[in-house]
């Protein structure tokens, strides 16, 4: 009688999402229309917010709501489960810049954040995340941020879509590096600067 023998197959371990890719404004007075930028991975919310309102509930409390313009994703969801709470998400057409994101916390405030097109270059998202998240900056829309980067560089980040190769690599094809984010200890407020995941 033979016996047969069965490889161990490995432990696999979970794979956690990458970080969000963020840059908040300062402390201060702000000037600008915007408390920050978030370039997502890809258009799909579900899998984006998640990392997002990870990173923002130690700073800001804990994110209770979203909303968005529909214009560049496909699908919104009504609501998205966030480390054991949920967010609901909603979307308004007229009322929302289309490359805004509205985050609201209960009793701490409202922000709003750039939108960066996902495949914006790395090169052109480093500057409309600097340009979001500077308090000196101008008091400039979310789309004329992005607008007049365009004009200054030449370079388009409407949000056009991707061939599929470029598609692959935005949507999780190539691996990202991405950074930790410090603890603060205290109430939460807006950090100094912080810059996520890039």
């Amino acid at each position: 009688m033979s016996a047969t023998l069965h490889p161990t197959l490995p432990h696999l371990e979970p794979v956690a999402p990458p970080a969000a890719r963020l840059a908040l404004r300062t402390d201060g007075a702000s000037r600008g229309l915007l408390d920050g930028a978030w370039w997502p991975r890809s258009r799909d919310l579900l899998s984006e917010l998640p990392a997002l309102t990870g990173v923002l509930d130690p700073f800001w409390g804990r994110i209770t709501r979203i909303a968005v313009n529909p214009k560049y994703w496909p699908v919104i969801p009504r609501q998205v489960p966030v480390d054991g709470h949920i967010v609901k998400v909603g979307w308004f057409t007229p009322e929302i810049d289309p490359h805004k994101l509205l985050l609201l916390s209960y009793g701490t405030g409202r922000w709003d954040l750039l939108i960066i097109p996902p495949e914006t270059g790395a090169e052109s998202a480093a500057r409309l995340m600097a340009a979001a998240s500077d308090y000196d900056g101008p008091p400039l829309t979310a789309s004329a941020l992005i607008a007049a980067d365009e004009a200054r560089h030449g370079v388009a980040t409407t949000g056009e879509p991707l061939d599929p190769d470029e598609a692959w690599e935005y949507e999780g094809g190539a691996s990202a590096v991405s950074t930790a984010v410090p603890h603060q200890p205290g109430p939460p407020s807006r950090p100094s600067r912080l810059t996520v995941g890039m």
